[in-house]
């Protein structure tokens, strides 16, 4: 059974994260304030964006790489 290796990510692809988890917050954010009646599967788009949030959130947990 081999190891799983662990990606690094660089400091860059850290920004590009963190910029998208903070549009997704903001999207999660706009959407509070709107009646889920009037968009279609608001439930499931909801969770898709919890989803995406802590995905990404997880990948910044993640040691960053030494190379830019």
């Amino acid at each position: 059974m081999a190891a799983q290796q662990i990606m690094l990510l660089t400091k860059v692809e850290r920004e590009k994260i963190t910029d998208s988890v903070l549009k997704v917050q903001s999207v999660r954010a706009s959407l509070e304030d709107i009646d889920q009646t009037k968009i279609p599967d608001y439930v499931a788009i909801e969770g898709c964006l919890s989803t995406i949030d802590k995905s990404l959130r997880q990948a910044l947990r993640q040691v960053s790489g030494e190379n830019t």
